[in-house]
């Protein structure tokens, strides 16, 4: 796993500037600490860092490859679960291999088989490949977006790049942001419009997605998206299914160089993970599958359980271990070890996140690294199988918006006049939301229930689930951890996108497909287990640090926060924290007042660490 970036100066070539591609490729030093490389060539640059799982000395990149008299370049990001098949395609086609890596298999599939290539790869990835003889680039991004990739065009500038801060690096690019990239910061995030990037003139390529880069055109194509047919499998077959494609899935994503390991909460999802995990690795007799929790200090004292977090994750876990033969770490976080890394996350993300649950992901990651190199985890069960709580509720299912974000005016409150003047609120929220609609792959002949649950479904995967990616990935590929995730398997996804709902909630439990097709892998209570998301502290420490500098923020005059939010709101809020309130979350299932100050001191710290120019 690694950072890509690169640029295409057609006006002036790459070697105008040389050390523009260098300081692009630094600043993601940490998505690939093990090595680095740039290349030039006409108006092109590209450039790589390198986190090696896979074929340490024949992996390097930018990796040119001749083809007769013809001349291609990668670089790429990613990982790729069925390398033996491709390979022994390609050799039937006449292809000989100068290295292990998949990353040769990447190029010479392009090579062989043009843009259609992606169809045939079966991995996490986003790559772009040049064509010296037709100066073209191709760029592409894995089916479910596991991997990031920007770009932006401009006065005859073409960048990319695996995180913003790779193009926010070339010098003609400024970091701006305009009413709608405001908007997507305030009231839609810390989730984003698919392709939005936030910065104005700057763009996310789509999951699925494909594009053509030539002096003339820019083109963009879709080669990936769901499709309803109807389900014709039996509940015992179709849990069958789901329990070969998701063991299949984490069997192929074993496959390393370098140690793996599984993040356990003690939860369904990570748990059958780590089960097939464990399995896989006894049988290769590959010695046992070493765990690992996270966990916040004095949450015996703290915790709370409410309709979204009902139990500690930690007994859970250690349970799962006991039962499944792993070397079971627990790795504990302390409230002041939160409030001192609080904007690290920022850093990662080059965008505001998810407060304290960015916090905790990015220590964990950190300190996973330490021991290993590749993690396997659960995330996307709940997208793929309906397991959140909006599936569930009516309160959700009838909301006509994002149902995990269903208190929008508590955020209006907190705006400006001056945002107000110039974004309606409900208007932007509610176009965003009738364009995913719009997108829905129908299914004639649904009754209503199940053609809503099919919307809340497609909503999730598209709209919901990028925020957790973006989050692991960002969060992981800071401290150097590559991070692998079974449930986005495009196969697994395709068979459940089609499976009913009275198949998947069978007996009225949420996944309840997912626990029939375990069942016997986990011990019964783990497999009935009710649903816990992934922790949050309830440390009331954690509310006051942040109350605090959210507070300093509102007194500093040279704040550029305050031309952004209605400071006598924001005052109300802090005085309405000091009693105890309701557990009412305004985005996903934990993030309530505490978390709205620690997303409101990010936006601060990001208009200022990235000198942002605001354009209203």
């Amino acid at each position: 796993m690694c950072g890509i970036t690169g640029y295409i100066d057609w006006n002036r070539g790459a070697f105008h500037a040389p050390d523009v591609i260098g300081k692009m490729t630094e600043t993601l030093a940490c998505r690939g600490p093990d090595a680095d490389g740039v290349w030039r060539s006409g108006p092109i640059a590209l450039g790589h860092r390198r986190l090696i799982v896979i074929d340490p000395t024949g992996g390097t990149q930018p990796m040119t490859r001749h083809y007769g008299e013809r001349r291609w370049t990668i670089t790429y990001n990613g990982e790729l679960y069925n390398m033996e098949e491709l390979q022994r395609d390609l050799a039937a086609h006449g292809h000989t291999f100068l290295t292990r890596s998949d990353t040769e298999l990447v190029l010479l599939s392009y090579i062989q088989w043009g843009a259609a290539c992606v169809l045939r790869l079966n991995g996490i990835f986003a790559f772009a490949i040049w064509d010296e003889r037709e100066e073209t680039l191709f760029l592409a991004r894995d089916r479910l977006g596991v991997k990031p990739l920007f770009y932006t065009q401009r006065n005859g500038l073409f960048a990319f790049g695996s995180e913003l801060k790779s193009i926010l690096a070339h010098p003609e690019i400024p970091a701006e942001v305009d009413r709608d990239g405001l908007a997507e910061l305030l009231l839609i995030g810390p989730a984003r419009t698919p392709g939005q990037a936030v910065f104005a003139g700057i763009q996310e390529l789509r999951p699925g997605c494909s594009m053509q880069v030539s002096r003339a055109h820019v083109d963009v194509s879709q080669y990936w998206a769901l499709t309803s047919h109807p389900h014709e499998d039996s509940l015992d077959a179709t849990a069958e299914k789901v329990r070969s494609l998701l063991q299949d899935a984490v069997t192929r994503q074993l496959v390393s160089d370098m140690p793996v390991v599984a993040f356990l909460s003690g939860g369904l999802d990570s748990s059958a993970v780590s089960a097939f995990a464990a399995a896989a690795l006894r049988e290769a007799r590959m010695g046992p599958l070493h765990t690992y929790a996270i966990d916040f200090a004095h949450m015996e004292q703290y915790f709370e359980a409410n309709a979204f977090q009902t139990g500690r994750d930690a007994p859970w876990a250690k349970k799962v271990s006991d039962y499944l033969g792993t070397v079971h770490h627990e790795v504990v976080f302390d409230t002041p070890e939160l409030l001192v890394n609080l904007t690290r996350p920022l850093i990662a993300r080059d965008l505001p996140g998810m407060a304290d649950i960015d916090v905790s992901l990015y220590l964990f990651c950190k300190e996973v690294k330490n021991h290993a190199t590749v993690a396997l985890s659960g995330e996307a069960a709940d997208e793929v199988f309906g397991g959140y709580p909006w599936f569930h509720r009516d309160d959700a299912l009838n909301a006509n918006t994002f149902p995990w974000s269903l208190q929008l005016q508590e955020r209006v409150k907190l705006l400006s006049r001056d945002f107000l003047s110039v974004v309606n609120p409900d208007q932007y929220v509610a176009d965003r939301y009738h364009e995913a609609l719009a997108e829905v792959p129908r299914l004639a002949g649904e009754d209503a229930r199940e053609a809503r649950i099919r919307e809340i479904s497609y909503l999730s995967l598209t709209r919901f689930l990028p925020t957790l990616l973006e989050r692991k990935d960002r969060m992981s590929m800071a401290s150097g951890l590559e991070v692998r995730v079974p449930f986005c398997d495009h196969r697994l996804v395709e068979y459940v996108w089609n499976i009913p709902w009275r198949i998947k909630s069978f007996d009225g439990s949420a996944k309840a497909i997912l626990r029939k097709a375990v069942a016997g892998v986990l011990e019964d209570d783990v497999v009935h287990r009710r649903k816990s998301p992934y922790p949050s502290t309830p440390n009331p420490a954690y509310l006051h640090g942040v109350r605090t500098m959210v507070d300093e923020i509102a007194s500093d005059r040279a704040s550029p926060l305050l031309a952004l939010i209605d400071e006598r709101a924001l005052r109300a809020l802090i005085a309405r924290s000091h009693t105890k309130m309701e557990h009412r979350p305004w985005f996903g299932q934990i993030m309530a007042t505490p978390q709205m100050f620690d997303y409101l001191i990010q936006i601060d710290s990001w208009l200022r660490k990235y000198r942002v120019s605001v354009k209203m």
